[in-house]
Formats: C-alpha cells, structure tokens, sequence
C-alpha cells in the first residue's frame, strides 16, 4: 500500500476535524408516515388456526338456548316488583301508603336532594312500570303517590 492509497483511505473515512458535515447514516426502511386522521390499511391476522373445510368438521351444538331461557326468568324476577331491601323497594312502600309520601319526607328519609327526589320519580319509577301520581296537599307540599 502507497501512502497515496492510504491518505484516501483515511479521508474518505473520516472528515477533516473541524468540519461541521454529519457522518453519512444508514437509510431507513420506513415509508412516509401517514397524517393523523388518513384512514389505515387492513391488518394481518396474527397467527390463529387456519380454518377447516365444513366437510371436515362436525356440527355442533350451542346451549344459546338454555343461556335464552335464563334472561326470560331473570326478566320475570324484574317485572314482579323491586329487589327486596332496595331503595326503590322502600320508596314504592312509601308511595302506596293511602296518602303517598311527600318530597320533603323521601329526600329526608334517604338524604336526597329535593331535585334527586324527582328525577328518581320521573326516571327510575317510570322506567320501572310504575304510574307515579304528582299532586299538591292541602299544606302546599308536593306529594307523590302510587295507586294500586
């Protein structure tokens, strides 16, 4: 080797010192990224079972219908009235008193704020089934009642 071939070597390498030039990177692979909001492509499945041919596999059956049974039931047990214990349940009691209870009484009893009081009756009571009558006593105090 000829000092020549060396020095070309050498600068072909490395830059001088002192030259502001950033070394040469390798190219990246990646495509143009997307804008935010452009629409992606499909993905890959990532590897699953491949699937059979219908002739290959049998038949089966679902218990769909058993797991159909079970909501009729369970819509059933809804339609017959509160669950035991319940806030509702206790507010139904108080309505179908003969006079019904007044919004002063519902929201002390259970701490409800005098708004709380008639969403509840506009929403879960009605939601429930329930015709909610709304009238004023003889004092002037909103009452509520349920007439059996």
């Amino acid at each position: 080797m000829t000092t020549e071939n060396a020095e070309a070597t050498e600068t072909a390498a490395v830059a001088e010192q002192g030259a502001h030039v950033a070394p040469e990177t390798a190219s990246s692979k990646k495509g143009a990224t997307p804008k935010k909001g452009a629409p992606k492509g499909q993905k890959s499945a990532k590897g699953g079972k491949p699937k059979a041919t219908a002739a290959a596999t049998p038949k089966k059956t679902t218990p769909a219908k058993k797991a159909h049974k079970a909501k009729k039931t369970a819509k059933a047990q809804e339609a017959a009235g509160p669950r035991e214990g319940s806030k509702k349940a206790q507010v139904v009691a108080l309505l179908q008193r003969k006079n019904g209870a007044t919004l002063a009484e519902i929201s002390e009893q259970f701490g409800w704020k005098a708004w709380t009081v008639r969403g509840f009756m506009a929403g879960a009571m009605k939601k429930a089934g329930y015709k909610v009558e709304s009238f004023k006593s003889d004092k002037g105090e909103r009452t509520y009642r349920i007439n059996p």
